[in-house]
């Protein structure tokens, strides 16, 4: 508990609102309730096809008494690996009505990563595509793992009539047939039913909704534990941020994948219990983008540094296609202060920077969207979320007087642990509850809180996160390679991107560019390094460790 003597730098909003608390509710209740309220309103618009609320709930039911069918049920862990299509939101909350527990795996993983995921969350069953990007990874996924079962959707079926023909016509070469397999299962056949069955009842505060993989130090992903509570405060705290929230009509542009949890609860979550509308693109294309702007016209657009800057940059752009825009907001990544000033200049929408981990469930802070919005910094705690520094030596102290200190955040999104990893528990939180970030800040005299520094070596890729150590054992499997780090060094686009430096073994030769191009295809999309450098030695500390540090120092000094 905190002691009387030690004096906390904390970051605040308004009085009172540290102690706002939250009726405890299932992610289920809050999905039900919006269906009931609005059940011919539309939930869904992906390219042009409309799914109403009724209808992602019929669906919704569907999935569960499918599962259920199959022998599925409370506790199981069932994986999506899937991008933003409509399947993907009737399987979350099927699975969720189960009282199932979501796993969510990013479509843009290798086999090893995914089953590396799918071994440690003890994954029964997958929800994928009939795509070329995906389909392949999942069957070899199924071979090599304790998986059991794959159910497979059709993206075409997804589609307006007009555009499913055209997709089934021209895009052929990014589907992939579905084996005949009894453990394969078509989307389709799952849903087949009258979507009637007993759902059991649900402890918000106790069962699991969802395990988000994170990184940690180590660069070693660790599944985030969510309760159904952590995800429905999130949703509402996100939801009070909004002043104008019930005087128009809500509707968001939904690119950000939903996998990742900036998405789950910014666009998915937060939209469902407000009875919004989710405008859905299954990948960030900047011309597709400004298309379904210019045909939806929604009020919204969350979304990362990159992705903005490739709409101003797009081709054909006019500061007219975004005229519905009101609120953007801006995540995963430091917004660059001339990127915000270009946006709002061009757009006229005011962009708001947040911050938030997977194990926050999403988000922890974020600048008002109206009032005094501080570039560079990351805001103020939202509703019922408290914010302090601690040393960065000894998180059990609060940090020196005017100098830095670790973020740590407390509040009911903060998750529960992480997946069957009681050790690395012991490190991520302080006295009651408290979650260590990781990353180093000041706050200053309005509550706004800035990120000067990481404790973690983690790379920051277009709001992504990226762990040199998995890059680097990749390298070492080379030949070649005797020695290598990995540094994340700025770029103009990404935020970051990866540069990696290696030392080769005595005698041996290699060309930079062909190691690059070993590399890359080895590695996730977000994770490919943008150059490979060698060189006769890398720095080292005095006990004869690698030293990142030193590196980093020289590279800055071109040397």
């Amino acid at each position: 508990m905190t002691k009387p003597e030690m004096v906390w730098k904390t970051a605040y909003r308004h009085p009172g609102e540290w102690d706002r608390s939250y009726a405890l509710r299932s992610m289920v209740d809050l999905f039900e309730e919006s269906a009931a309220a609005r059940r011919q309103a539309p939930l869904l618009d992906f390219m042009g096809r409309i799914y109403s609320y009724g209808e992602v709930l019929d669906g919704a039911n569907r999935v569960a008494c499918g599962l259920r069918a199959l022998g599925y049920g409370p506790g199981d862990r069932i994986g999506l690996f899937l991008p933003n299509v409509p399947h993907y939101v009737a399987a979350y909350y099927g699975i969720l009505k189960l009282g199932a527990t979501v796993v969510n795996f990013s479509p843009l993983y290798s086999v090893e990563e995914l089953a590396a995921q799918v071994a440690d969350s003890g994954t029964r069953l997958l929800f994928t595509l009939s795509a070329t990007a995906l389909l392949p990874t999942a069957l070899k996924v199924l071979e090599r793992s304790d998986l059991e079962r794959l159910v497979v959707g059709s993206v075409a079926g997804a589609l307006p009539t007009a555009k499913s023909l055209f997709y089934q016509l021209f895009r052929g070469s990014e589907v992939t047939a579905r084996p005949h397999d009894p453990r394969i299962l078509a989307f389709s056949k799952l849903i087949a039913n009258k979507g009637d069955c007993p759902n059991p009842t649900i402890d918000p505060e106790r069962d699991v909704a969802l395990i988000q993989y994170t990184g940690g130090t180590t660069g070693t992903p660790k599944g985030a534990v969510l309760t159904h509570q952590n995800l429905s405060a999130n949703a509402r705290q996100v939801a009070e941020l909004d002043p104008e929230l019930g005087q128009a009509e809500d509707s968001v542009l939904g690119v950000l994948p939903f996998f990742h949890v900036f998405a789950n609860t910014c666009v998915l979550n937060r939209t469902v219990i407000t009875g919004g509308k989710i405008v859905m693109l299954p990948r960030f294309n900047a011309q597709q983008v400004l298309t379904e702007l210019r045909r939806t016209k929604p009020r919204s657009l969350p979304g990362v540094p990159t992705m903005y800057q490739a709409l101003l940059d797009a081709p054909g752009m006019k500061p007219s296609d975004f005229s519905s825009l009101r609120f953007c907001i801006s995540g995963g990544a430091p917004l660059p202060e001339q990127l915000k000033l270009n946006w709002e200049s061009v757009t006229g929408a005011h962009i708001i920077e947040g911050y938030g981990l997977s194990e926050s469930s999403g988000v922890v802070s974020a600048n008002p969207y109206v009032g005094l919005n501080k570039s560079g910094t990351i805001g103020q705690p939202i509703p019922g979320t408290r914010v302090r520094l601690v040393d960065k030596e000894d998180p059990r102290k609060p940090a020196p007087e005017g100098e830095p200190g670790e973020i740590v955040v407390q509040g009911p999104q903060i998750m529960q642990g992480y997946w069957n990893r009681p050790e690395a528990d012991v490190g991520t939180f302080v006295d009651d509850h408290w979650l260590r970030t990781g990353d180093v800040g000041i706050i200053d005299a309005d509550g706004y809180i800035h990120i000067v520094d990481r404790l973690k070596d983690m790379i920051a890729v277009g709001g992504f996160k990226v762990f040199p150590s998995q890059i680097e054992a990749v390298l070492y499997t080379h030949p070649a390679v005797k020695e290598t780090l990995v540094l994340g060094l700025p770029d103009p686009y990404h935020g970051e991107l990866p540069h990696a430096y290696v030392a080769l073994n005595d005698g041996m030769t290699a060309d930079a560019k062909e190691m690059c191009g070993w590399l890359n295809a080895q590695l996730g999309k977000h994770e490919r390094v943008a150059e490979v450098v060698i060189r006769d030695s890398l720095p080292k500390t005095m006990i004869g460790k690698l030293s990142r540090k030193d590196l980093l120092a020289e590279v800055k000094a071109g040397r």
